[in-house]
């Protein structure tokens, strides 16, 4: 297992990077092409943090493996609030004060309870996958009009994205950057899926819980790193934002590709359990940022026992396959 084992870290490293490099690219392509930079920067770059999982879920569906995939997306989010924002809470409690964040959150339990609906029958379809991805597009679409129209103090989390939109790099160097990502990141998922599923088989691991813990826990390596150095400057929203963004664009847009790829049968457990501990980690989600007694913030307690349930759930399900 130790060969396995380098591979997969090895694939998870240049995932994360080449999958940075790809975004960098195409947003200075974009904003070269005189796209404007709020378009670009809640596209482009606030997709960037989505794009391993994305990535990896295709490259599982197109392997048939479908469990993974979806494991992956499910995965994704319970890691992103367990783990990424308890552990965040623990640097800094985060104060929630950002207009979006408050907007998406009820939008982020809405569309869980829709994901959860998609699978409850346990068979992933075509038209469902379709169906998923097009409300990407529409939520993508309406960000951008509300962004537009939005009066008086820009929203931090939109601020944010539109500053990391790159400015004045050459084409030469987007193109260079761009088709170096293009070329990376098919070839490191498809080590990862392949790495990962050995060692899944080797320790009798389902294709499910495989994506549910070490392939999610390894994609939402850039959304933890993100939130810690936005609560470190300051940006508490911003570490927000990149969780509520994150797990809405898993649920819409990488959950989709296992159905559009790969219409299959989905294990059982995805919606009996992992969901159910993913629709309840958002309702936590929720009742912490949104405090009715008006402090509306994630204390270092409350950080304490998301990660508390974090390594309760992962207990749970390697005690399963024990």
């Amino acid at each position: 297992m130790i060969l396995p084992s380098i591979i997969l870290l090895i694939a998870f490293i240049a995932l994360v990077w080449s999958a940075d490099r790809f975004v960098y690219g195409a947003a200075a392509i974009a904003k070269n092409l005189g796209v404007p930079t709020l378009i670009v920067g809640l596209t482009i770059v606030a997709m960037g943090s989505s794009a391993p999982e994305m990535m990896v879920s295709a490259s599982a569906a197109l392997a048939n493996k479908t469990n993974t995939a979806v494991g992956n997306a499910i995965g994704s989010n319970i890691t992103n609030i367990l783990l990424v924002l308890g552990v965040t809470a623990l640097f800094k409690p985060l104060l929630v004060s950002s207009s979006t964040l408050k907007r998406e959150m009820p939008i982020l339990m809405l569309i869980s309870i829709t994901a959860w609906y998609v699978i409850s029958d346990d068979f992933f379809s075509a038209p469902e996958g379709i169906a998923l991805m097009i409300g990407f597009i529409f939520f993508i679409l309406s960000l951008i009009y509300i962004a537009k129209n939005q009066k008086g103090k820009e929203d931090p989390f939109v601020a944010e994205a539109c500053g990391d939109v790159p400015s004045g790099v050459s084409n030469k160097t987007a193109i260079f950057w761009l088709v170096f990502g293009l070329i990376l990141l098919p070839l490191s998922s498809h080590f990862l899926i392949g790495s990962a599923v050995e060692i899944a088989q080797h320790f009798g691991m389902s294709d499910l819980v495989i994506g549910l813990t070490i392939i999610a826990i390894g994609t939402s390596l850039p959304e933890l790193a993100a939130c810690i150095a936005g609560v470190l400057k300051g940006e508490d929203d911003l570490a927000l934002g990149n969780i509520i963004g994150s797990n809405i664009f898993n649920l819409l847009a990488v959950l989709s590709l296992a159905g559009m790829i790969n219409p299959s049968e989905i294990d059982p457990d995805a919606a009996s359990r992992d969901m159910m501990v993913m629709l309840g980690a958002t309702v936590i989600l929720i009742a912490m940022s949104l405090n009715l007694k008006g402090t509306r913030r994630i204390n270092r307690i409350e950080g304490t026992t998301l990660l508390f349930g974090f390594f309760a759930y992962q207990y749970y399900i390697f005690s399963q396959v024990a």
